[in-house]
C-alpha cells in the first residue's frame, strides 16, 4: 500500500477510532476523520494531524462526501468503517429508537462506507476496507442481542464482499472482545456488561487498532481478539443451548471481574 494515499476512519473522534487514525498518520496517510461530534472530531484532527469531518454515517450521501474529500488530498488507500453505538439490554427493553439506532449506525453505517469506499477505488483500482466488528457477532449474547445482530451481520457482508471486490482490493473485520472504551463503560450493570468483562481484562484501544492497521494489505478477511475467544464464540453458535447452560459460570466470571 502506497503512503501517498489518503485513509478514511469513520467514528474517530476517540476511542478505537481515534487509535487506528493515529497509527494511520504515523504511517503516513493522508487521514480524514469523521464523527457526529463536531467539536470533537475538531479537536482530535489537529492534535493527531488529520482533516476532521462532521458525519452522521446512517446518510448514504455523507459517505460519499467524506470519499470525494479524502481523494482531494491523495488516491484512497484505507477505509476503516468504526463508527457504532452499543446499548445495551434485552431486545424488550431496547426503545424503538435505540433498536433503529443500533441497525441504522452499526450496520447501514458500514454498508454505505463500503460502497463508498468501494466506488472510491474503482473496479481496476486498489485499496483496504476494514471494518470493526465485535466477538458478539459470531455467538448468542443475550443482554446486547441488537447489537450482537448487528455485529453479525457486518461479519456475513465482510466475507462476502470480501469474494465480489475487485482483485486489488481487500475487505476485512476485526472482531475484538471487550474493549476499554467509554462505550463498554457507559453500558448498564446488566448481563450484556457482565458477558462483556468475561473474558478477562479489557483489551486496550490501541490493542485493536494495531490490529486493524495490520489487516490493511493483508490476505486476512477476519480477526478475532483474542483468538482463543472467537473459538469459544463459534462453539456457542452451532450449540446455543449447551451454551444457555455455561452462561450463569460466565456471567458470574464477569462480575467478579467488574469488581476489581
Amino acid at each position: 500500500m502506497s503512503l501517498s494515499s489518503s485513509a478514511v476512519v469513520t467514528g474517530a473522534a476517540r476511542g478505537i477510532g481515534r487509535a487506528v487514525a493515529t497509527r494511520l498518520v504515523a504511517a503516513g496517510h493522508d487521514v480524514v476523520i469523521t464523527d457526529l461530534d463536531a467539536d470533537a472530531v475538531a479537536a482530535t484532527a489537529a492534535e493527531i494531524g488529520a482533516t476532521g469531518l462532521v458525519q452522521d454515517v446512517r446518510d448514504p450521501a455523507s459517505h460519499q462526501r467524506v470519499a470525494e474529500a479524502a481523494i482531494a488530498r491523495a488516491p484512497l488507500g484505507v477505509w476503516v468503517n468504526n463508527a457504532g453505538v452499543g446499548w445495551d439490554g434485552d431486545l424488550v427493553a431496547l426503545s424503538d429508537d435505540q433498536v433503529r439506532g443500533l441497525v441504522e449506525i452499526n450496520l447501514l453505517g458500514v454498508l454505505w462506507g463500503m460502497r463508498a469506499a468501494l466506488a472510491a477505488f474503482g473496479p481496476t483500482g486498489s485499496g483496504s476496507v476494514v471494518n470493526v466488528a465485535s466477538l458478539s457477532g459470531l455467538g448468542p449474547v443475550p443482554g446486547l442481542s441488537v447489537y450482537a445482530a448487528t455485529k453479525a451481520a457486518v461479519v456475513s457482508i465482510t466475507t462476502s464482499v470480501s469474494m465480489e471486490a475487485p482483485d486489488g482490493v481487500d475487505v476485512h473485520a476485526v472482531l475484538p472482545d471487550g474493549v476499554a472504551t467509554a462505550m463498554v463503560e457507559d453500558m448498564s450493570e446488566g448481563l450484556g456488561k457482565q458477558l462483556v468483562h468475561s473474558g478477562g481484562r479489557l483489551l486496550t484501544v490501541e490493542e485493536i487498532a494495531e490490529a486493524v492497521v495490520g489487516l490493511v494489505g493483508s490476505r486476512r478477511v477476519l480477526r478475532t481478539i483474542p483468538a482463543w475467544r472467537g473459538g469459544v464464540s463459534r462453539a456457542s453458535a452451532v450449540a446455543p443451548s449447551l451454551a444457555a447452560a455455561g452462561l450463569g459460570a460466565f456471567a458470574w466470571q464477569g462480575r467478579r471481574r467488574m469488581r476489581r
